[in-house]
């Protein structure tokens, strides 16, 4: 699931030069893989920012036809999606604050929501001898996203999307998207502590794999998308403007006491007035 945020109106933009007032943002939700914005889950998850941010937010259906191309191998990955609208999309909303629980943002290296069962272990042997073919990745939407690192050369030229997300290929570094990324007020990255779908869940921070192997697993400060600052991470960071935040629980199992503490106050934004 991820939630981004949109600019204020210029009718609130007007007022805020007159009074000196806390207002709330425009926010809409893209939901997580599988999900819906009329299950219960999203639902009450977009009521309940709602009323605690006293503005009313918007659950957006990724597959609805409204998206551009680029998305639809992707379209239930909230996360990558949202993302995807900051840098890719040309004269897409100017979003102020974008707000992930458990993304995937540096990838993941195993099929999500499946389990440890041995189905799951045959499921998975079977997608990953495939994953990076062009059937799947144009009909599995985990696929682009899944980031082997023992077979770095394949996922960087038969992954469909993450690499073009990361700016990952070394001859096609598009500043555009670096300073999209880098724009953002504050980026807001929520990793939970129990998750088993995201491998690993250091994935949520941009932390993952070094190349070549599983081990061990490197905090986002110290890979290459970081340190080479290919999307802007580390301008934001250096800034203060990321927040990389570990709550309780599985994967998505947020509680309300952590969405009023590291959700709402994004939601909010203080104008103050100029005395001269």
């Amino acid at each position: 699931m991820a939630l981004h945020l949109l600019p204020i109106s210029i009718l609130f933009i007007f007022i805020s030069l007159l009074f000196p007032v806390s207002l709330s943002i425009p926010f809409i939700v893209l939901h997580g893989i599988g999900d819906q914005c009329s299950n219960r889950g999203v639902n009450e998850f977009t009521k309940k920012l709602s009323k605690f941010a006293g503005v009313k937010g918007y659950c957006i259906e990724v597959g609805d036809g409204k998206w551009d191309s680029w998305f639809k191998p992707l379209e239930e990955q909230g996360n990558l999606i949202a993302r995807g609208v900051i840098e890719f999309c040309d004269g897409g909303p100017l979003v102020k604050n974008y707000i992930s629980l458990g993304g995937p943002h540096a990838g993941t290296a195993s099929v999500p929501l499946c389990g440890s069962g041995i189905f799951c272990i045959i499921a998975d042997t079977l997608i990953k001898s495939e994953i990076y073919s062009d059937y799947v990745q144009a009909h599995l939407a985990p696929s682009g996203y899944l980031k082997f690192p023992n077979d770095m050369s394949k996922y960087l030229s038969k992954c469909k999307f993450l690499p073009k997300l990361n700016n990952e290929h070394p001859d096609k570094r598009n500043s555009t998207y670096k300073e999209r990324f880098s724009s953002l007020q504050n980026l807001v990255l929520i990793m939970f502590e129990d998750d088993k779908v995201l491998i690993p869940k250091e994935t949520s921070w941009f932390g993952y794999y070094p190349c070549g192997g599983f081990k061990p697993v490197l905090p986002p400060q110290k890979t290459k998308l970081y340190t080479e600052d290919w999307i802007g991470l580390k301008s934001l960071d250096d800034t203060g403007r990321v927040k990389y935040i570990s709550v309780a629980g599985g994967h998505l199992g947020i509680s309300e006491a952590d969405i009023k503490k590291h959700v709402v106050p994004y939601l909010k934004d203080q104008a103050l007035v100029r005395t001269s």
